[in-house]
């Protein structure tokens, strides 16, 4: 059968381009909204009570907020010429302009005379972060997976203490984290959503949680916890315009701040557009970086001019888009008009705002930890065999957990680093990013440490300057007998890293001559052998069988081992090889030997080369254990845990 040319140029679109079914947009737009709802509000709440707004002042905030949340939500999403990451990225106010906001509306004299200096300095920033955007973007280099693994999985872990606050009752004085009432909705709220995951499959599993915060806000207006009362005071058009307050006044000590706090956005949103490419299987570039960056550059600018705030990328919803794996960009881009029309009326706004806190803190429960598993997923390509990496995550986790345990802790520093130790997102990004500058791109570096002793260690550049007969004597114990496989893997140097190093030695192993393979599985040792126990094998399969104690076994263990390898041999010719590391007793040994017999000569060949591929992958970790002294303090101390 012949293909048309025109079916050929056809290609599938991926799913984050898919437009669904405008019923599905619906829902799942306003599944974004109801979790970004809260986010969306507390900023224009909290600073209107800190510079002195009166209600209506109030009101008009939260309207344009709304209203102007949506634009930029649409420009991300859907995009036009360099603007937009073209993601299911939804925009919403940072919380990181917030202290800074405060301090320059008081410094202005507060009010309204505030205000309009804080829209002066917002303007202002936009507009810098707009043309930044492309000379930020090309510092992508800066930001391997130990740096954007590490800030995912910072936002994902510093969101859940706010989920936390709303389950107990929403920050303020209503928090009360002893009310049984307010657990008994958070939890249920959680476990509806994972109820519903679990039982149902495809639209269903998408909207649930939609479902659990529907589910759980009716459940809590029936017991009399759920106020709508708001809804009726509300009136039905509200139209946000330009300059509302009056012409923006500008001052350059609050512009240069609004910078700062723009330029600290930037990291957060570039964790968040790889956060979200992660989720959506979509490769994020430079120009990504500065398409998106562009966006929260022109929406910062859109909010000074209708009466908003300083936009970025909401790591609330990138959540919500691993938990539903609903990829569609559309999506959010129906989200953003919803949140227009909510802008638009305030009733519908209210409605919205009836959601009680513990329900909304329980479906956040479950977003949050979503994000920070997609750290934990990056972050599993990261070399850890370089103890650098260790550090840089670990120090930058850390101080970000501090600040955000310890919030006070930003009072203990001058004014101006106050922006910074505020938000454990904040310090815990701009220290991964350091400290990758200082341990990976400052001064000569040597590569990880990949065998020797400590004080004589021997490095990764190092090994790929080695001749061949070094670099057979330095990896000859990885394999037993015949050194083929170290000969091959020395032929695919330069190696970039330990992982790659690694690799080598295993792409070397399956890639020999069936000949050569059956030459290296027979001349492994027989399990719980005499010469093994006395180190005739030499002391790697010493260690190897020693783990879980075929070194010195019991007399009649010693003898029906001996029988089964003897077994193994005779109906296949080589010796039974397993990687013993792998298991946690003599027993499960002896099952899995009793168990391969059962098979075939080929698949017992292959399944001989895996377990040589095992053994050796541990002597790998025990060769850079030893080069390293703190990876081998915690190899001691797992291995004792055995």
């Amino acid at each position: 059968m012949t293909t048309t040319p025109t079916a050929e140029r056809v290609r599938p679109k991926h799913p984050v381009d898919e437009v669904l079914p405008a019923p599905k947009l619906a829902i799942y737009g306003f599944q974004h909204v109801l979790a970004f709802y809260a986010g969306a509000v507390i900023v224009p709440i909290l600073l209107a009570n800190a510079i002195g707004l009166n209600q209506q002042q109030l009101i008009h905030l939260i309207n344009a907020d709304l209203f102007t949340c949506g634009i930029a939500s649409i420009i991300q999403s859907v995009g036009f010429w360099k603007v937009g990451v073209k993601l299911p990225l939804l925009q919403g106010v940072t919380f990181t302009a917030v202290s800074p906001m405060i301090a320059i509306g008081t410094a202005a004299g507060s009010g309204t005379d505030g205000l309009l200096t804080i829209y002066g300095a917002v303007i202002v920033a936009g507009l810098f972060t707009f043309f930044i955007a492309p000379y930020f973007s090309k510092l992508i280099r800066f930001f391997p997976p130990v740096v954007t693994g590490t800030v995912i999985t910072i936002i994902g872990i510093a969101l859940l203490p706010v989920a936390a606050a709303d389950a107990a009752g929403g920050a303020g004085p209503n928090l009360d984290p002893t009310n049984g009432k307010y657990l008994a909705y958070a939890l249920g709220t959680l476990a509806l959503i994972v109820i519903i995951q679990r039982v149902f499959r495809g639209f269903m599993a998408t909207v649930a949680v939609l479902a659990g915060l529907v589910i759980g806000t009716l459940v809590a207006w029936m017991l009399g916890d759920a106020n709508f009362d708001a809804v009726g005071e509300s009136s039905w058009a509200g139209v946000t315009t330009p300059f509302y307050f009056g012409w923006p006044q500008f001052s350059a000590a609050a512009i240069i701040s609004m910078i700062v706090v723009m330029l600290i956005t930037a990291v957060e949103t570039t964790g968040d557009v790889f956060a979200t490419g992660e989720i959506v299987e979509k490769r994020v570039g430079q120009e990504d970086i500065a398409r998106a960056l562009r966006a929260d550059g022109l929406a910062t600018t859109l909010g000074g001019v209708l009466n908003s705030f300083p936009y970025t990328c909401f790591a609330e919803n990138v959540g919500l888009v691993r938990l539903t794996q609903v990829k569609s960009r559309f999506v959010v881009a129906a989200a953003g008009a919803i949140m227009i029309v909510i802008g638009l009326i305030p009733k519908a706004g209210a409605i919205v705002a009836g959601i009680p806190h513990p329900v909304l803190g329980g479906a956040a429960l479950a977003m949050f930890a979503t994000v920070a598993v997609v750290g934990f997923q990056t972050l599993s390509r990261v070399d850890f065999h370089d103890h650098r990496n260790v550090v840089i995550v670990a120090t930058s986790v850390g101080l970000a957990m501090y600040v955000t345990a310890q919030p006070d802790v930003a009072k203990a520093v001058p004014e101006w680093a106050q922006i910074i130790f505020g938000s454990g997102i904040t310090l815990g990004s701009i220290t991964a990013i350091f400290l990758n500058l200082i341990f990976h791109h400052v001064g000569k570096s040597w590569g990880p440490a990949v065998a020797g002793a400590p004080g004589a260690t021997i490095r990764l550049e190092q090994v790929n300057e080695m001749s061949r007969e070094e670099f057979g004597a330095t990896f000859a114990g990885l394999y037993q007998g015949p050194g083929w496989v170290v000969d091959a893997a020395y032929d695919l140097r330069p190696f970039s890293d330990t992982h790659d190093l690694r690799r080598a030695f295993q792409e070397a192993l399956f890639g020999a001559s069936e000949e050569e393979q059956k030459q290296l599985i027979g001349a492994y040792p027989a399990l719980g052998a005499t010469a093994v126990a006395h180190g005739d094998e030499g002391e790697e399969s010493t260690r190897d069988q020693g783990t879980v104690g075929l070194t010195r076994l019991a007399d009649h263990e010693h003898d029906e081992l001996a029988g089964l390898t003897q077994a193994y041999r005779d109906k296949f010719g080589f010796p039974l090889v397993i990687c013993v590391r792998d298991h946690a007793s003599f027993k499960t040994v002896l099952k899995q030997g009793q168990q391969r017999l059962e098979n075939g000569a080929s698949q017992e060949q292959a399944a001989a080369l895996v377990e040589i591929a095992k053994i050796a992958n541990y002597r790998f970790n025990d060769l850079v254990a030893t080069a390293n002294p703190i990876h081998s303090a915690r190899q001691r101390g797992s291995t004792s845990d055995v």
